[in-house]
């Protein structure tokens, strides 16, 4: 999948750990693990927006995305 979690380096950047930020914007550690690790389908637009405040950080430094053709033809899992 070309969208990719980058939250490790932000992370790194910012001296903190994944316990630190777990409990100061309020997810369990397993939660943000599988945030970190990409095997979410999804996230919350509210706990974004408190992940990018504890980091003080915006959405686009913690997913990127790598150009992938294919997914311009793609409808399965478009909005309706």
């Amino acid at each position: 999948m070309p969208i990719r979690i980058t939250l490790d380096t932000v992370l790194m950047r910012r001296g903190m750990t994944g316990k630190q930020l777990a409990l100061q914007v309020g997810l369990s550690e397993t939660q943000l693990s599988l945030f970190r690790s990409g095997k979410v389908r999804g996230i919350r637009f509210a706990t974004l927006t408190r992940l990018c405040a504890a980091l003080k950080c915006s959405p686009g430094d913690l997913i990127d995305y790598d150009l992938d053709p294919v997914d311009l033809h793609r409808k399965d899992d478009l909005m309706e």
